[in-house]
């Protein structure tokens, strides 16, 4: 039986996320998967030791769960998601989660009405049950 905690469905969750990057970027998987690392390195969300190809991205987007997927790659696909003009939302729980824990991750909230309220407001709904989660998750301070 597959555990059912927050971070479990956050890291199911995370494939999903790569996936919505790839189907809404509106570009070659190899220039997606450029765009995404290079994202990161200048908005310093993480620092990629390489760049990953179409065939890793892919693959991220495939996977049975986030376990081999570099935190770095999802918090990166959560920024650029954000700010798409298409206002893409979670598929289901398991990608709340995974938008909800990225979201705090990439930010430095004092509390999470503070995180709430900085949301985008098309993400209000979709996240109303995985941010107070995420929050939770990340006052239990796991360390990932």
């Amino acid at each position: 039986m597959p555990q059912d905690d927050f971070y479990a469905k956050m890291r199911r969750g995370m494939p999903q996320l790569i996936a919505q990057w790839l189907e809404l970027g509106q570009d070659t998987p190899e220039r997606l998967a450029l765009l995404l690392a290079e994202t990161a390195r200048v908005t310093r969300i993480g620092l990629p030791e390489t760049t990953p190809d179409a065939t890793t991205l892919r693959a991220w987007s495939e996977a049975a769960n986030g376990e081999k997927i570099p935190l770095w790659a999802a918090r990166t696909a959560t920024f650029l998601l954000v700010q798409m003009p298409a206002r893409p939302l979670p598929h289901d729980t398991d990608e709340a989660c995974a938008w909800a824990y990225c979201w705090l991750r990439n930010h430095d909230f004092a509390s999470l009405e503070a995180a709430e309220s900085a949301l985008p407001v098309h993400l209000h709904d979709s996240l109303a049950d995985a941010l107070p989660a995420a929050w939770q998750d990340r006052c239990g301070l796991r360390l990932v």
